[in-house]
């Protein structure tokens, strides 16, 4: 049975688009960079920014480093709270603590703004651990962030912990740890993208997600 539950952050808990996508245009537009793709921009949530700004857009090295650094100045004063907790994921928390599990929060988002975001949200008191990336590891890969995250939760065995999260990089660093992967497809990802990086299965909402974490 599954007793730790560690949760994505965009696009699990919260509905971020809107403040990420904001973020990513005024760090364009600084960059002057004014001819994109526009269907390139819901892409860019859920990776590392660097990974982002140079696969997605041609980004030098440097170059992309310049753009976080724009990304950042509307994101910490604007982006981070044009947001908003998903429907139903206060009482499928809920339910799962009553449940005696332990939840955690293993995101690529620095761990600064994480905490403020919960914080705003009110979502902080549940969840036992919270990590982040640091502010400098702006490329930390997700299976380091669950690796830290599970240590921090005592190193426990992967067979009783189970990752939530809606993109490929979720499943793909869960599975590195040696820990399953739930999908969620009310996030930014797509069924077909958590399926083939082999996720153990989808649910459509929070409360999915209670019922399956539940039932495992």
């Amino acid at each position: 049975m599954k007793r730790y539950i560690l949760f994505d952050l965009d696009g699990t808990l919260t509905e971020s688009g809107e403040g990420i996508i904001n973020s990513l245009k005024y760090s364009l537009d600084r960059m002057g960079i004014y001819d994109y793709d526009k269907s390139l921009l819901n892409r860019f949530i859920g990776p590392p920014l660097g990974v982002s700004y140079r696969e997605l857009f041609g980004l030098s090295e440097e170059d992309a480093k310049r753009a976080i650094g724009f990304y950042r100045e509307y994101f910490s004063e604007v982006g981070l709270f044009e947001n908003r907790v998903y429907d139903g994921v206060v009482p499928a928390l809920l339910s799962l603590i009553e449940a005696k599990m332990t939840l955690a929060v293993a995101t690529s988002k620095p761990e600064i703004y994480t905490l403020r975001i919960l914080e705003r949200f009110k979502l902080r008191d549940y969840f036992t651990v919270i990590k982040g990336t640091p502010l400098d590891r702006v490329e930390m890969p997700k299976a380091e962030v669950i690796r830290d995250a599970v240590r921090l939760l005592g190193a426990v065995e992967p067979s009783i912990c189970l990752m939530v999260g809606d993109r490929s990089q979720d499943v793909i660093g869960a599975a590195k740890n040696g820990i399953d992967c739930l999908g969620v497809t009310y996030g930014y990802g797509t069924p077909e993208e958590l399926m083939s990086a082999g996720a153990v299965g989808l649910a459509d909402t929070p409360e999915d997600v209670c019922h399956i974490c539940l039932g495992l």
